[in-house]
């Protein structure tokens, strides 16, 4: 408890020796464990936090210790907009050591091909989504990767499924990290009452995208998701394609085919609480060989490309809306095109956009 405690300060290297010295291990080997249980413990929190927290909150509720559930419970209903209005990040949070030997895990790269403007605002699409969207988070919900010195001057605020805030102690976990709810209410505060100078990070094809995720396939769906646009368009803030090359490598994930039971029962997860059940592996926890959570050390390569100018239009028509998602769809095409050789795929690869 005294070594995660000190882990999760910041004190990752002072651990690493320690560790060393007390084991005999080489630092390689003290460095892959480390970096192991950082992505485990990130697993298990986008995977079972939430629902074991509010499980533990009930139990606490039923004890002797019970008014310290309910002093909590009563912070939750004062505190319940918070989440709405940008939330409450935490930069000690979001530098600790723990974030990077998660980059260094598979390892995930960020690139910046453009500098942003502070005196503007910015809707990041982020394609493909994923697993569990692992370059999305690491990049821009910690400073792992040096968005913020790369980007100096700019919020990121990545955008996740609003039901994820109802959830005692993982809402202000998310919360610390930059992380919103994906809905208008937030977006609409971030976006018109925060100045200048945010980027909300929207995973642009979601649940659905999830579904088709699988290695050696790049696609994303696209096509009929016009909503961020139309965000843009409102607020008058620019959109920026952003392709994470790798996403996909992670994890190995049964596909079931349009028509099938399990698809039938996938899409009925999707519309009526918001996410897709998806039937995948990784790597077992003591070999690589062997099937478990943790995802495979493939590397992620996340590339931001080029800002596009956004008028402000309060009432934007489908028309208008029409227009700039073709050319932010054009513009996520060459962003692949250019960078996908870079990063390990053939010149003849295609971007499918569903």
């Amino acid at each position: 408890t005294l070594f995660l405690f000190f882990f999760l300060l910041g004190t990752g290297s002072n651990i690493l020796s320690a560790l060393q010295d007390l084991f005999w291990l080489s630092k390689s080997k003290v460095e892959k464990q480390l970096q192991i249980i950082s992505v485990l413990q990130w697993v298990l929190t986008f995977l079972v936090m939430g629902v074991a927290c509010t499980l533990i909150l009930m139990y606490i509720l039923c004890t002797d210790c019970w008014a310290i559930a309910a002093l909590y419970l009563a912070w939750l209903v004062f505190d319940w907009n918070t989440p709405k209005k940008g939330g409450r990040r935490s930069q000690w949070v979001r530098n600790w050591a723990i974030w990077r030997y998660f980059r260094d895990y598979f390892p995930i790269r960020l690139v910046k091909t453009h500098n942003l403007l502070t005196t503007r605002n910015y809707i990041f699409g982020y394609h493909p989504h994923g697993i569990m969207g692992l370059g999305a988070f690491c990049n821009f919900s910690t400073e792992a990767t040096g968005v913020g010195q790369k980007f100096p001057g700019i919020r990121p605020y990545l955008a996740t499924l609003a039901g994820n805030f109802r959830m005692p102690i993982l809402r202000d976990y998310l919360m610390s990290g930059g992380i919103c709810p994906v809905n208008r209410d937030s977006i609409d505060y971030i976006l018109s009452k925060n100045g200048s100078g945010n980027a909300i990070i929207i995973v642009v094809g979601g649940a659905a995208e999830s579904l088709n995720c699988t290695p050696g396939k790049n696609s994303v769906t696209l096509k009929n998701r016009k909503g961020f646009v139309r965000l843009a368009l409102r607020h008058g803030a620019d959109l920026v394609p952003v392709y994470s090359f790798g996403e996909n490598e992670v994890y190995k994930q049964v596909i079931f085919e349009e028509g099938s039971w399990g698809r039938w029962v996938q899409k009925k997860f999707q519309k009526h609480i918001g996410f897709a059940p998806c039937i995948f592996h990784g790597r077992g926890l003591f070999s690589s060989n062997t099937w478990g959570l943790l995802p495979y050390s493939k590397p992620i390569t996340t590339v931001v490309g080029e800002p596009i100018t956004i008028p402000k239009i309060d009432n934007p028509s489908q028309r208008e809306v029409d227009f700039y998602h073709s050319i932010y769809v054009d513009s996520l095409i060459k962003l692949f095109d250019k960078y996908k050789s870079k990063f390990g795929l053939p010149e003849t690869e295609v971007l499918e956009v569903n």
